[in-house]
């Protein structure tokens, strides 16, 4: 017999009763039954019931073992009485008797309980990451990923791809965080940089006349920390493929997409067929470009209701300014005063001096309107309100006003708001979608300049000639986001392959011809030799993952993640480098200035 096991802790059944096995695991716990000690030993698979009596020569080595101790037990497999069936457990049909314990490692005292997963302090989960992931369902979750992963490569494959691996130490490149840094020992003075994206190695290899690539890649960005992004590093599915127009990335990576969700999605619907949402068109329905269609409630520019109207403060803000909106957030099932009360609280709270509203209230035969818009716009206007928003008895709408550029975003959560509120969106579903048609520039307020909206590198819409055109800013890209239940779960775009219309766009945002040759040589010489049109896109897999598992973050999914300072609890990682490193670097620390 193996020295350590001849079974794992889930294989056991109740055809193996009689035989002589053995276990090796973790003691997950032990319960003293009157006499009887029964341990649960765990391990990668599963949970094996292990009985010792006190007639046992097992039975003093079983009184001494405490949780999390590793042991090698030797017994005989028997079958449970029908009471003590455990259906919940693929092994609950038999039990061990042991017949020899080993005890192959002893456990200190823990300073994280494993069995039972109680909340505890984040910081001590992660200083003990190595116990932390003994527990059930935070090893669920990595076993989960992996298997994930897996599909997504298989589905790649099959979809004509082949994975390629492009370097770690590269060049900084403008992807929109910091990079991060790595030193050069040989080249004093002078730095690599951990790659934010391989965004320009994949469109290398498109010009080296690979046609389908793609790659489970490390990406770095030193950027401060997010809700929706793991600090320092994350894994993206990155892909990119020759001679495709926007549309044939779309019917490519539906299904593998779509097929992902399905197999993973513990029978919750996927949306069949994403619909294509344009930019513009999100923000004025659903206030951001990463819109939760679980939520029904679709905003609406009610303006001209409002235009004349006895509201003063709405019609004055229309009057003032030809670019002012009145948007409505309708609320099905909101129209009570307490509720609207809550909202307008909310909107205060989030900075907003408050949250119009109106809600509707059956009296006798007719529908009322009521609330201190509703009294200011009078009963035609309200029911003419009402009507076009499809609302009834018992539903409210609120209302934003002025420039939808400065008041979108608040709207969006306004909507995201009552949506949850009011326990309107569908959590039991994967809502998938294209954002389309993002904007290739953007006004940088701060720097009073054009910057780029996203991907300096994506195709504009209508080519070099659109660059030139008199309104730069309303020049739209062939750039794309998926979007899932609120969350962009990956982003991609057409390539700009025509070295003149890459140089153009660089120049507009003040990038000189010599500073794009200098600073993208590698790219720009590998247009001028043929490039063809390509087109990509990358899915982050940390963030599908959390999706899929239902988890809270981003944390419950990854193995050995940083804190929310961007610190390494288990490695203590960053640390400072000695002397000697820093002198083989050329590098001398200069500490801040303190204020």
């Amino acid at each position: 017999m193996h020295r350590y096991r001849s079974h794992n802790c889930a294989e056991l059944r109740k055809s193996d009763v009689g035989k002589s096995v053995r276990l090796s695991g973790w003691v997950h716990r032990v319960r003293d039954h009157g006499g009887l000690l029964f341990i649960d030993l765990r391990d990668h698979y599963g949970l094996t019931q292990i009985v010792a009596d006190p007639d046992s020569p097992a039975f003093a080595a079983a009184e001494s073992v405490r949780g999390e101790w590793v042991i090698r037990v030797d017994g005989e497999v028997k079958a449970r009485m029908p009471e003590a069936v455990n259906p919940n457990l693929p092994t609950g049909e038999i039990e061990v008797f042991a017949g020899g314990i080993e005890v192959l490692s002893a456990a200190r005292e823990l300073p994280l309980p494993v069995f039972g997963e109680p909340d505890y302090p984040e910081d001590i989960r992660l200083k003990y990451r190595f116990l932390d992931l003994r527990r059930e369902t935070l090893h669920r979750n990595i076993v989960a990923r992996t298997k994930i992963i897996a599909d997504i490569r298989r589905r790649m494959v099959e979809a004509g791809f082949t994975e390629f691996s492009t370097p770690i130490l590269t060049a900084s490149s403008p992807e929109g965080a910091r990079d991060f840094l790595v030193p050069s020992r040989i080249h004093p003075g002078t730095f690599y940089a951990l790659p934010q994206a391989p965004q320009i190695y994949k469109q290398l290899i498109m010009v080296s006349g690979f046609d389908r690539y793609f790659q489970i890649a490390p990406c770095f960005r030193d950027e401060d920390p997010r809700a929706d992004r793991l600090p320092g590093e994350f894994y993206q599915l990155d892909l990119e493929m020759s001679f495709v127009e926007q549309e044939d990335v779309f019917s490519t990576m539906e299904p593998v997409m779509r097929g992902v969700f399905e197999a993973f999605a513990g029978g919750k619907p996927v949306t069949q067929k994403f619909p294509r949402i344009p930019y513009d068109e999100a923000l004025r329905k659903y206030g951001t470009d990463k819109p939760d269609l679980r939520n029904p409630i679709v905003m609406e520019d009610v303006s001209e209701h409002f235009r004349g109207s006895g509201f003063k403060v709405f019609a004055n803000i229309l009057a003032g300014s030809a670019g002012s909106q009145v948007w409505a957030i309708p609320a099905r099932t909101g129209g009570s005063r307490a509720f609207c009360d809550r909202m307008n609280a909310w909107a205060q709270g989030e900075g907003q001096p408050g949250l119009g509203y109106i809600f509707w209230r059956r009296e006798g035969e007719r529908l009322e309107g009521a609330g201190p818009i509703a009294k200011n716009i009078g009963e035609e206007r309200t029911e003419a309100l009402r009507v076009a928003l499809g609302l009834d008895d018992g539903d409210a709408a609120f209302f934003v006003a002025g420039d939808p550029k400065t008041f979108a975003a608040f709207a969006g959560a306004a909507r995201t708001r009552a949506g949850e509120e009011l326990n309107l969106v569908d959590r039991e579903r994967f809502e998938l979608c294209w954002i389309v048609d993002f904007p290739f520039f953007e006004w940088n307020e701060e720097e009073k300049r054009i910057d780029f909206g996203h991907n300096p590198f994506t195709m504009p819409q209508g080519g070099i000639e659109a660059l030139d055109g008199e309104d730069r800013l309303a020049v739209k890209a062939y750039q794309y986001d998926l979007v899932c239940n609120g969350f962009e779960i990956a982003s991609g775009g057409i390539r700009n392959h025509l070295p003149e219309t890459m140089v153009r766009a660089f120049e507009i945002v003040g990038f000189s011809r010599q500073a794009v040759e200098e600073r993208f040589g590698g790219l720009y010489r590998a247009f001028q030799y043929g490039a063809p049109p390509h087109g990509g896109m990358a899915a982050g897999i940390d963030r599908v993952v959390m999706l899929l598992l239902g988890a809270r973050n981003l944390r419950e999914v990854t193995m050995f993640p940083m804190n929310q300072q961007a610190y390494d609890l288990l490695m203590n990682a960053p640390s400072e480098a000695t002397p000697a490193q820093l002198r083989e670097l050329h590098l001398r620390v200069v500490s801040p200035k303190k204020e």
